[in-house]
């Protein structure tokens, strides 16, 4: 597999490929490796992401003297090695894996420690159990739009009584409804988006659209618990309607070809490296990360970090206009007051939805670096 090309990229970023990396060959963009020694920064993606997703942010992290480090993580783009049969093995896909492989391509770039790790979605959660289990390497940590409520607890006494089944009660509401994280732990999942009726570029645009700032129904606020009543309180692409699949969900709020033609943070032919991507691999390589977190296969191993803090410094970046900071009600607050000890700020940013640092570049790389350089 050949690196992205030049001409999809931003000047003084470079794509290029880590051979054998953890069974893998990673394909990274970096920016600011011209000069040696510079401190490195690793910026970890979310779904349905890229590497790529980072140009706008990479440039502002050399300028200010980093080497700015982003991997196409397992599963995703131009990276090789892992399986996409969805009955492949699960293994390669558990956090503590992820985060060998995060390791490894900053190893494999010439640094044994970086000044911070940065992760957006749910490469916060990678970032996160980097920041807990190596504050060795990690020296700083930055999520985006993913709050880290910290590790599972080990249950002590006797098994507790059985809790509601909350996917029987959301199928239950008058309106019948499902979790998007288990609707994509499911085997249709893949197919429904690879092969969408609409086409990989236009799920994506209405994807991204959807959960975006640009959908201006966005208005999130705190749930009050873990019931079906609350979760339905947020949009379609969080609590599906029962009968459709993402593809049918997002087909939904397609934007107009006005609103595609002034879209300044997403034009088409950025999106385009998107859609030729996962148009080739797929979206299964994605979604085995929620079928390893749906099936709690990860509990057990992490499970040992029990009561395990992050106390590196540490900030949070996301878009006022983001749902993903309240969908499991309670996260955010348990990130500031129990999981991670050195909380410096949260930054919630006007105009910006879940893809922050896409949709509001200037002011994340503005936060960002006066984190790196302040904490």
């Amino acid at each position: 597999m050949d690196p992205l090309p030049a001409s999809v990229l931003p000047p003084g970023i470079r794509a290029r490929i880590l051979p054998g990396i953890n069974g893998l060959d990673i394909h990274v963009l970096e920016a600011g490796h011209e000069t040696p020694g510079r401190p490195a920064v690793l910026l970890l993606h979310g779904f349905p992401e890229l590497a790529y997703s980072w140009r706008k942010v990479m440039p502002a992290l050399a300028a200010a003297g980093y080497h700015a480090i982003a991997p196409d993580q397992r599963g995703y783009g131009r990276t090789t090695g892992w399986d996409a049969d969805y009955d492949g093995d699960l293994a390669g896909f558990r956090f503590m894996n992820l985060l060998r492989d995060a390791i490894g391509v900053l190893f494999a770039c010439g640094h044994r420690t970086a000044e911070a790790v940065v992760g957006h979605d749910f490469g916060a959660s990678v970032a996160a159990y980097a920041a807990l289990v190596r504050p060795d390497i990690f020296k700083r940590m930055v999520l985006m739009s993913a709050p880290f409520s910290g590790p599972p607890s080990v249950p002590f006494g006797p098994p507790a009584a059985r809790g509601t089944d909350i996917h029987a009660a959301l199928a239950a509401l008058a309106r019948p409804r499902k979790h998007y994280q288990w609707y994509y732990s499911t085997r249709p999942a893949n197919e429904n988006m690879w092969h969408a009726r609409q086409g990989v570029h236009d799920f994506l645009r209405a994807y991204y659209h959807h959960k975006s700032a640009d959908w201006k129904a966005n208005k999130p606020f705190e749930l009050a618990g873990w019931t079906a009543d609350e979760l339905a309180k947020m949009p379609t692409y969080y609590i599906m309607d029962l009968a459709d699949g993402m593809a049918e969900t997002v087909a939904k709020e397609m934007p107009s070809a006005a609103e595609i033609a002034a879209n300044t943070w997403l034009p088409d032919s950025e999106l385009a490296v998107y859609s030729d991507e996962y148009g080739r691999n797929g979206f299964q390589g994605g979604l085995n990360w929620y079928r390893v977190r749906t099936e709690g296969r990860a509990n057990g191993e992490l499970e040992v970090f029990t009561g395990r803090t992050v106390d590196v410094p540490s900030t949070f970046i996301s878009g006022r206009s983001d749902w993903g900071i309240y969908q499991t009600p309670g996260a955010i607050e348990r990130m500031r007051k129990v999981a991670c000890t050195n909380m410096k700020e949260i930054h919630l940013i006007e105009g910006a939805g879940h893809w922050v640092q896409q949709e509001r570049p200037a002011e994340v790389n503005r936060l960002l670096v006066q984190f790196l350089k302040t904490s």
